[in-house]
Parts: C-alpha cells; sequence; structure tokens
C-alpha cells in the first residue's frame, strides 16, 4: 500500500480490498463507524483486506485532535486497518501526476475563466432557470492558445453525449446521462488536487475494489468513474471499482441523523453514555442489515454471515433505546474484572477494583450502561456519613429506625457473616415479629446504601462486610435501641 508520494505495483490477483476513508475534520461519526465496519466486515467475509486512509487534503479543517480522535473511535471498535494508514495529502504529487497526464492525453484541459466570469455565468442560468454546468471555452483551446502567466484550473473533459450506469450492489442499477456530469475540477489553481481526485487516484495505488461508503456519495462516483476510464485508456489496468452506496443513518423521527437526536460521535457513546464497543459493533451492524430474525450476532457470527448486496436500500432509523437494551445484554456477558476496570473511573473517592469486580454479579444484572453500573455501585466506596436520598429518607420513620436497632443487635451477634446466614437470621427475625421480610429490608436498605434500589439485601451486607454493614445501620438506628461494640 501506498503511504507516501509513490504508486503501488498492481497485484497479479484481483484480492477484494476495502478502504474506510474518513475526513480528519472531527470526531468519528457514528454513521462512519459502520461505513468502516461493512467494509472491515466484507474483507474479512471475503478473505480480502481492509485498509485505513486518512482524507486530510483540507488543510483548513483537518487536525491532528481529530485524526488521533478517529483513530482512538476505531481502535475502540477494533476496525484499525491492516496496514497502517495513508495520508492522502501526502500524496499530493502522485494526484498531480496523473491529472498531468489526463491532460496530456486529452482527457483533461486548462480553463482560464475567472471565478467571475463563473459567478456571472451561475447568475445567467439561474436567471433563465436551468441548471448551471461548466461550459468552457477553454475545453478545446490548443496549447498555443493558452495565456501566458495566467492561473489557470486543471478540468475534466466529461462526456457531452450518452450515459453512464453503475450496477450498485447496495442499490442496484443507476444510469445518469452524462450530459449531467460536470467538467469538474481535478487541480485547482494553486495546483493541488481536489478530493475527487485524490480519491481516485488513492483507491487505484491502493488496489481498492470494493468502494463501499455512504449513498450522499453516488453521484460522486459517476464523476470519478471519468477519472477512472480516461486514465485506463491511457496506461490500462485501472479498473472500475464496485460500489455499494449504503443508505445514510435516520433519527428515530425519520430525518438525517443530526445533533438534536443525541450522541453523534462514537467517543460520546463511549465515554458519556457507557456503551460498550461490542454493543455498538452489534448495533451498527444491524443498522440496513440483518440475519433472519437475529437480534445478538457476535463478530464470528457477523463475518461469516455479512454480504454487502444484503444491505437493504432504505435508510435506517437509530433506537437509543434499542441500543441501551443490547448494551444491557453484553454487561451481563461481560468479564466481571473488565467491567471493574471500566466503571472505577466513573466513581469518586478510593475504590477497591478486588471489591467492585465481586460485586458486578449482582450489580450488572438490569444496568443498561456502564453509568447505571457506576450509580449501582456507588454505595460500596460511600464514605460515613452516608448521604440518604429523599425517597429513602422517607422510609426511615421512627418506627423503621426502631426495626433497624433490633436489626443491629441480632446482626452483631451473628457469628457467619454470609448469604445463607445473613438471609436465615433476618428471616427468622422478620418470622418472630410477625412481619414481612420487606418490612425489614426496605429501611435496611435505606440505612446500607442511601438508596430504594439496590441489589439484594443480602448480597449488600456482604458486599460491605460486618464492620461497615453494622456501622451504618447503627448511625440510622434510634440511638435508644443500638448497642455500640
Amino acid at each position: 500500500m501506498a503511504s507516501g508520494g509513490g504508486g503501488v505495483v498492481a497485484k497479479t490477483e484481483r484480492t477484494i480490498v476495502t478502504r474506510f476513508a474518513p475526513s480528519p475534520t472531527g470526531f468519528l461519526h457514528i454513521g462512519g463507524a459502520r461505513t468502516a465496519l461493512f467494509n472491515w466486515l466484507y474483507a474479512r467475509h471475503t478473505g480480502g483486506k481492509y485498509l485505513l486512509r486518512i482524507e486530510d487534503t483540507d488543510r483548513a479543517r483537518s487536525t491532528e485532535p481529530a485524526i488521533e480522535a478517529i483513530f482512538d473511535g476505531l481502535d475502540w471498535l477494533d476496525l484499525m486497518g491492516d496496514e497502517p494508514p495513508t495520508f492522502q495529502f501526502a500524496r499530493s504529487d502522485r494526484h498531480a501526476e496523473v491529472a498531468h497526464t489526463l491532460m496530456a492525453a486529452g482527457h483533461a484541459y486548462r480553463c482560464y475563466l475567472t471565478s467571475e466570469e463563473l459567478t456571472e455565468r451561475r447568475q445567467q442560468a439561474q436567471e433563465e432557470r436551468h441548471p448551471f454546468r461548466i461550459d468552457s471555452e477553454w475545453r478545446a483551446a490548443k496549447p498555443a492558445d493558452w495565456p501566458v502567466d495566467q492561473p489557470f484550473v486543471v478540468r475534466i473533459k466529461a462526456p457531452r453525449e450518452g450515459d453512464t450506469t453503475i450496477n450498485d450492489l447496495v442499490q442496484g442499477q443507476i444510469t445518469v446521462a452524462n450530459a449531467e456530469l460536470d467538467d469538474f475540477i481535478l487541480l485547482r489553481s494553486d495546483g493541488t488536487p481536489t478530493y475527487m481526485l485524490a480519491v481516485v487516484v488513492d483507491d487505484h495505488d491502493m488496489n481498492v475494489t470494493h468502494v463501499i461508503r455512504g449513498d450522499d456519495h453516488i453521484n460522486n462516483a459517476f464523476r470519478q468513474l471519468l477519472i477512472i476510464r480516461g486514465m485506463h485508456a491511457v496506461e490500462g489496468n485501472w479498473p472500475d471499482p464496485a460500489y455499494g452506496h449504503v443508505p445514510l443513518i435516520h433519527g428515530s423521527d425519520g430525518a438525517k441523523l443530526s445533533k438534536r437526536h443525541g450522541a453523534l460521535g462514537v467517543d460520546a457513546y463511549r465515554d458519556e453514555m457507557g456503551i460498550l464497543p461490542e454493543a455498538l459493533f452489534n448495533y451498527l451492524l444491524r443498522l440496513g442489515w440483518g440475519h433472519g430474525d437475529d437480534e445478538i450476532i457476535s463478530r464470528e457470527q457477523a463475518v461469516e454471515w455479512f454480504d454487502i448486496t444484503q444491505v437493504g436500500r432504505g435508510a435506517s432509523r437509530f433506537d437509543l433505546a434499542k441500543l441501551l437494551n443490547l448494551n444491557g445484554h453484553y454487561l451481563r456477558e461481560a468479564n466481571d474484572g473488565r467491567l471493574a476496570d471500566l466503571v472505577a473511573p466513573r466513581l469518586s473517592g478510593q475504590i477497591d477494583l478486588a471489591l467492585l469486580s465481586r460485586a458486578m454479579p449482582v450489580l450488572k444484572v438490569r444496568a443498561k450502561d456502564l453509568n447505571e453500573l457506576a450509580a449501582g455501585a456507588s454505595f460500596l466506596f460511600a464514605q460515613r456519613p452516608l448521604t440518604i436520598e429523599d425517597k429513602a429518607a422517607a422510609l426511615l420513620t421512627e418506627e423503621a429506625r426502631s426495626l433497624l436497632g433490633t436489626v443491629f443487635t441480632r446482626l452483631r451477634e451473628t457469628s457467619e457473616w454470609s448469604l445463607d446466614a445473613l438471609e436465615a437470621t433476618l428471616k427468622a427475625m422478620a418470622e418472630e415479629m410477625n412481619i414481612g421480610l420487606g418490612k425489614l429490608a426496605q429501611p435496611l436498605r435505606a440505612a446500607l446504601t442511601g438508596q430504594t434500589t439496590s441489589p439484594g439485601i443480602f448480597d449488600v451486607l456482604v458486599l460491605l462486610g460486618r464492620d461497615e454493614s453494622l456501622a451504618r445501620i447503627s448511625a440510622q438506628a434510634l440511638p435508644a435501641a443500638a448497642q455500640h461494640d
């Protein structure tokens, strides 16, 4: 693969090669992540290669932090390329070389139209209510006619007749009349290549066989084919890539996904929302593609089953509730030590990772994201005096606090601090007092956690341990009833 200014020798066998080519102007968009995923999957499914290219030709908007954010997001989803990434800007000389080759062969030309002339013609087209098309008098000019020391751009010489057809792997057959294609710019007046040219040259030099991207690029495909076919006529061995244009992701209201629908960047789903990478992988996979009624699809199954031709033509709607439900499933399946490592930074104070890991089996049962896991685990590391939530404080009536004094006395006398022993003790106590276990458990939960919801009360007692549990109960019990060591 080319990562600098030179080209790449073509392979003798046409191995399937896909690529993900983001522009580093911000975070890794959720739609871009799905595009990367589909490219990665198709390469894996076919035994091919998946490459990464950073399209950083827009120097004003491309930033190092954005590049790092993209790499960070792809690495988190385990979707980095099979080779080191290509940086498009570093290959500008190669892009210009192709433009000059096209111009020498008569497939492109110098255009000396000024911006003022173009503006005037565009305004005239608007007034006459017809589409504006570049019709440059320089298209057929000979070198002898070129002005001296006057800036020019290099334009492709688009065909004026006939049509072009793409057999898109997702959208099916699409045909566009060539008269609709402009003589678009290949090289700007300062000699720098445009995006349209750079993409085509890089795809060729990277041996990309399948261009899988958003359907907002369909129009670009027809323009890019002009460059490809022009170079094929000159050099040969510039085959058309197979195109697969994937519908964009829409919000729940059917509109194009935007900030008003919630998070757009992969980093926000990880950092702010507490989503696991395997959950987002599974969810993005199901946005536009499916395998029967299967909802839970492993990475290995996805590689085995995925085919780009099975992606639907209609836009998919992003449903946060479905993502959270899926995330809940993966939380329950996740390794407890791994979850403890992920949850610890979301907690305040001194965190005992071993304790947090031990608590995971009872904490992750109902949680749908890492934030809920952290909220559920917070009682473990709370400092006394415990902050009691309003709903929990309402449970600590005088009668309840009196009960807590009795519970304190009974538990202090318990010799074994285990789930079975604690359950037996409290159940026996409830029976003796002729009250339901819930009558004891509710104020006990409030005293131990400061909350009205928590893991099972016996799990809470075991996780907190004897000394901490008794200290928290004593703090909420009526002084006369509580007996201190």
